[in-house]
């Protein structure tokens, strides 16, 4: 299936893509995990920039949502809503805002 996912403006220079959001073709089923792999696998240059390369963990500095909903603290099998599957709503991925 081809699901939608909006990447942060840092992200998309790294990728080297035009506008907020690019087209992933996910196998299987619809979970954090297989959205990150078909995202790394097209964008080989995101790997390791949304999730650790040896434990997958989200990074610090990365929330997921899907459909209005916090994704970040979720398991990495986590399945995402029907939504984003029928390609009504993206998986968007959003760089944490840090200060002091």
């Amino acid at each position: 299936m081809n699901v939608r996912v909006t990447l942060p403006l840092h992200l998309r220079r790294l990728a080297k893509v035009d506008g907020s959001e690019v087209t992933v073709e996910v196998q299987g089923d619809l979970t954090i995990r297989t959205v990150l792999d078909a995202l790394e696998s097209k964008y080989p240059t995101l790997k390791g920039t949304t999730r650790d390369h040896v434990t997958k963990q989200r990074r610090s500095l990365v929330r997921f949502f899907a459909n209005g909903e916090d994704f970040s603290n979720e398991e990495i099998d986590t399945k995402l809503p029907d939504s984003v599957a029928r390609g009504e709503k993206p998986f968007m991925v959003v760089g944490s805002i840090a200060g002091g």
